[in-house]
């Protein structure tokens, strides 16, 4: 093919290879700045489900939680996230102090509900509560702490995202992002 200005040929998948370059220069700055915020700190245990997404074990222990997949997970998370057309149909749970900030975040910058703090039991289940909601994802930031949320979101059939260390629990947990989610 000529382009007639220049009288060169551009091959047809230039763009193609422009995009995937591009996701590589954001891949790699991302893992970057993961690095810098220690999110591939993982814990001593490591549950037999997340044996996948650790990179190997430290002379103290620690198990180095592998950061390609975990961009990885974030992306599938994102295109989750970007299916859901009405942002208020999303819930962002922590009963964690430090996760309360980053979920109030999250859910300004997106529209999204923010639940910081307690969960309260029936959100999800019982329609008689004042409280109740129907939701489309349910976004946590530890399925440990927010087991109350992941539950009912299993009864609800409510897909559920959460950030997970390596000793989380991954039952009903349908995107898990390995992460370290113990820091602040």
């Amino acid at each position: 093919q000529a382009s007639p200005a220049h009288g060169t040929s551009v091959p047809f998948h230039a763009p193609q290879q422009n995009i995937a370059a591009a996701m590589a220069l954001t891949k790699e700055e991302d893992v970057q700045m993961m690095l810098v915020c220690k999110t591939h700190l993982g814990t001593r245990n490591c549950d037999h489900r997340m044996k996948r997404y650790v990179f190997r074990r430290t002379v103290d222990g620690i198990h180095i939680i592998h950061l390609g997949k975990t961009w990885e997970k974030v992306m599938v998370a994102a295109r989750a996230l970007v299916t859901i057309e009405n942002p208020a149909d999303i819930i962002v749970a922590s009963q964690r102090p430090y996760g309360s900030r980053a979920v109030l975040k999250f859910a300004q910058y997106t529209g999204a509900h923010a639940m910081a703090g307690r969960w309260m039991p029936g959100t999800l289940t019982n329609q008689i509560t004042t409280k109740y909601m129907e939701p489309r994802l349910l976004l946590v930031t530890d399925p440990r702490t927010d087991s109350q949320a992941v539950k009912e979101a299993s009864y609800a059939s409510v897909p559920v995202i959460a950030l997970v260390d390596t000793d989380s629990p991954l039952q009903n947990v349908d995107i898990a992002i390995p992460a370290n989610n113990k820091g602040k």
